[in-house]
């Protein structure tokens, strides 16, 4: 039941892949997600420092213990001088890694370069549209988030259940269904719908495994879908994330300066403020990005039992639909 392309891409047991969290995503959390039988990223922007970057690849390597990571690379348009995109990717190949994640804008330019290395491409993206065009370039594979993710869903703000069903008639290479994934039976349904696996972010923040202030873990449990919101859609760059001080803040500014820019908004959505929450465990301030799929995030606990819960609820809800005869 578990074999799709996405798990013969990878080499993994279950179709399931742990997206890149920004400043979360270390060698000792993917690690643990390459030895429950799923594969991780370790998010490059987390560690801007090459050498830095250079060590935590290696960590990793020797932690996985011949397990499937890759690494994540978001190519956001950055708001400072100096593109080191390429020179990650560089990195990258240098270091044997086989797997990248990529994400922000097309990776058009770095395929040739990724390929030449023998390195496969997992583009996300957060629209079925964005998937069309990522295949046309020639990615390997391609993630699809919809409007329950935290972080960024784009624009279109399309769900999920309707991205996994929309994507099957136009594409043609393995995709990924993401955004308020934390069930086993949501896994499940994806692959009926037609796609090879699914992306998990929010439900796996309260791993062990996660470096994150355990006050800040405690927070998610006790959330609930609810306690998400939508902000800096007036800079184009939606986020969706856990409701407080901050996102107050920044939909009031919105609401009344229309055409305030990301320059006047840094001050409360910089990513340090965020870290600084992972670190202390105060969640009341920094843009703290949590998807819909905090409906499932209700206990800490290692990473690999969250993935064993995934497996068992995917098993339970294909024995609950298989008896079910076809009408005549």
């Amino acid at each position: 039941m578990h074999t799709t392309a996405i798990t013969d891409l990878f080499g993994i047991r279950l179709p399931i892949v742990a997206g890149g969290l920004m400043w979360l995503s270390d060698a000792r959390y993917v690690a643990a997600a390459s030895r429950a039988g799923i594969i991780g990223f370790i998010t490059a922007a987390s560690f801007p420092d090459p050498a830095r970057l250079r060590d935590e690849i290696r960590r990793c390597r020797d932690l996985c213990e011949g397990g499937p990571f890759g690494v994540n690379v978001s190519m956001l348009p950055k708001l400072v001088p100096g593109e080191r995109t390429q020179a990650v990717f560089e990195l990258i190949a240098e270091e044997g890694v086989r797997f990248v994640e990529t994400s922000g804008r097309s990776p058009e330019a770095y395929l040739p370069g990724l390929k030449a290395a023998g390195i496969k491409v997992l583009h996300k993206v957060p629209a079925v549209r964005h998937a069309v065009k990522a295949q046309s370039l020639g990615v390997d594979a391609v993630a699809i988030v919809g409007a329950e993710c935290g972080g960024h869903p784009g624009m279109d703000m399309v769900g999920s259940i309707v991205n996994a069903a929309w994507a099957r008639g136009q594409l043609h290479i393995p995709y990924l269904i993401g955004g308020g994934i934390g069930c086993g039976s949501q896994v499940t349904a994806a692959l009926a719908m037609g796609a090879a696996g699914v992306v998990v972010g929010t439900r796996f923040t309260v791993a062990e495994e996660i470096w994150a202030h355990d006050d800040y873990k405690r927070r998610l449990v006790q959330a609930q879908p609810t306690d998400t919101t939508l902000l800096m859609h007036t800079v184009r760059n939606t986020v969706r994330a856990l409701r407080n001080g901050t996102t107050d803040e920044v939909q009031a500014i919105e609401a009344a300066k229309p055409d305030v820019t990301i320059q006047e908004l840094l001050p409360l959505v910089a990513g340090r403020i965020g870290r600084q929450a992972y670190e202390t465990g105060d969640t009341s301030r920094g843009v703290l990005s949590a998807g819909h799929a905090l409906a499932f995030t209700d206990r800490i606990e290692p990473l690999a039992v969250i993935v064993d819960r995934l497996a068992t609820e995917m098993q339970a809800a294909a024995r609950r639909i298989a008896p079910v005869p076809l009408a005549a």
